[in-house]
């Protein structure tokens, strides 16, 4: 099977709080650690958006880099777009 190097950035709400922000960011690690292996999460913090995301002016960055198959990416970005909370997401592949 072959494994590609894959770099995520998941953009989270902060108007439901810290706690929220930070089940979120486990969450998705706990994903990809399930159908990949995590080299990374850098978690930027909460930034100030360059344009407001359903009228909110900021967002918590948190910057995930992990190998898996090549199947996997466009399931995490399915599953960031039906997760209440996550503002955008971009998946990239590594070269």
């Amino acid at each position: 099977m072959a494994v590609n190097s894959y770099e995520t950035m998941l953009v989270f709400s902060v108007a439901n709080g810290e706690e929220n922000v930070q089940a979120l960011v486990e969450k998705f690690k706990a994903l990809v650690e399930e159908h990949g292996t995590l080299e990374s999460v850098d978690e930027w913090g909460s930034r100030k958006l360059a344009y407001p995301i359903n009228d909110e002016p900021d967002g918590y960055y948190a910057l995930y880099n992990y190998t898996a198959g090549p199947e996997f990416p466009a399931e995490l970005e399915r599953i960031a777009k039906i997760t209440e909370g996550v503002l955008r997401s971009l998946v990239v592949r590594k070269a």
